[in-house]
């Protein structure tokens, strides 16, 4: 019988492999992004709970994730303007006031940047033509309802 631990970390390794043997390597768009969502709710509970250790460490993984959305993908076929310019015009403000409200401790500044943020997010794929992708904050225990999948606005 094969443990479940084994059938669990089985993708982890194989995506470590693949890594790890080819130097050319480009994770896509789709996966960077789905990366930036699951953060991004990460976020905004590390916030609500006042784990501000935990909320700057995902605002350093946020950035980290945009810094590689404009070193994989600087320009993206649907997208009328380069991302290379986009995310960092949109998303440097909103990423330095989290910063700010999470060095401060501030809850409320947090949730004001929190929604500057995920105005920031939608604002850029508005422009990118990916409109109908809308990110909200979380509403329940699920990592996934930061997003609207009922449509765009």
């Amino acid at each position: 019988m094969i443990h479940r631990a084994l059938l669990v970390s089985a993708p982890v390794v194989i995506a470590l492999t693949v890594i790890g043997c080819s130097a050319s390597y480009r994770p896509g768009l789709g996966e960077l992004m789905n990366f930036t969502q699951i953060r991004h709710a990460k976020l905004w509970f590390a916030g609500q709970e006042q784990n501000w250790q935990l909320a700057q460490y995902e605002v350093d993984e946020l950035q980290e994730g945009f810094d590689d959305v404009v070193r994989f993908h600087p320009s993206h076929k649907d997208s009328p303007l380069p991302l290379s310019l986009l995310v960092p015009k949109i998303m440097t403000q909103p990423l330095g006031d989290l910063r700010s409200a999470i060095r401060a401790h501030d809850k409320q500044a947090f949730v004001a940047a929190y929604d500057e943020l995920t105005a920031g997010c939608n604002s850029c794929h508005q422009a990118a033509n990916f409109g109908f992708n809308v990110v909200k904050r979380p509403s329940g225990a699920s990592w996934f309802t930061n997003q609207e999948f009922t449509g765009g606005p």
